[in-house]
């Protein structure tokens, strides 16, 4: 018990006395997590939006795989990673492998999904809402793509927030691309992994309240998003 509320008070003197490595540590899961989920966003946005929005032969195979793959294993897409990255892999000439690239490229692929299966549910449902008027105005389909983004952009933003969480979070596959190197590609999540199995648990425990607040205030961000959402469009 002595051991337990030792570790409380260490891992509470690191987070309030900024220590540098617990810093960089959180610095660097930000950065990585925040790349991967910007890039995606760019990818998975209009590809939601032609699925939610078009009626195309394998339309519906499509939106099966977009849904089937929100739940991809991370260790799974981690080793694929590390295939693709590696020296005899197809993009092993670029030498990004255990780089802090690798991790966004990984978290990139699990992050993907989710976005877009979310982006294709609101803009159909939008779409079905809004097709009468689009007609009437007789708007191409990039205008539709456009106005329909635009005006659901409080749901998608939640569906954004979802894939950080989810980014954030990763363990299993940005440590296998990732290598956990120190002050080079460790995160919060392996260096937790890492300091709870060599037995030091308050910097273990500093991360993971980190971790904690930062899942907190994304759920309380999307909640609030949410709630905007449903008072304009309700």
């Amino acid at each position: 018990m002595n051991d337990i509320s030792s570790a409380f008070a260490m891992a509470a003197k690191l987070v309030f006395g900024l220590d540098p490595e617990l810093v960089a540590i959180v610095l660097l899961s930000l950065q990585v997590s925040v790349g991967a989920v910007l890039l995606a966003t760019l990818v998975a946005l209009p590809l939601g939006a032609v699925v939610g929005m078009f009626r195309f032969p394998g339309r519906r195979a499509v939106t099966i795989s977009l849904n089937a793959l929100m739940g991809l294993p991370p260790v799974v897409v981690g080793l694929l990673v590390y295939m693709m990255l590696s020296r005899s892999g197809p993009l092993g000439e670029f030498g990004l492998l255990f780089t802090p690239a690798a991790m966004i490229i990984a978290q990139f692929v699990l992050v993907v999904p989710i976005i877009a299966a979310l982006t294709r549910q609101t803009i159909e449902d939008l779409h079905e809402e809004y097709d009468e008027y689009l007609r009437s105005m007789d708007a191409s389909r990039l205008d539709s793509i456009a106005t329909l983004l635009w005006d659901g952009r409080f749901r998608l933003l939640t569906a954004i927030l979802a894939g950080f969480g989810r980014a954030i979070a990763e363990v299993g596959a940005v440590l296998i691309v990732g290598g956990n190197i120190l002050h080079h590609t460790r995160v919060m999540t392996t260096s937790i992994a890492l300091e709870t199995s060599k037995g030091n648990l308050a910097l273990a425990l500093a991360l993971g309240l980190i971790l904690i607040v930062i899942a907190a205030a994304i759920n309380a961000a999307a909640t609030l998003v949410g709630e905007v959402a449903h008072r304009r469009y309700a």
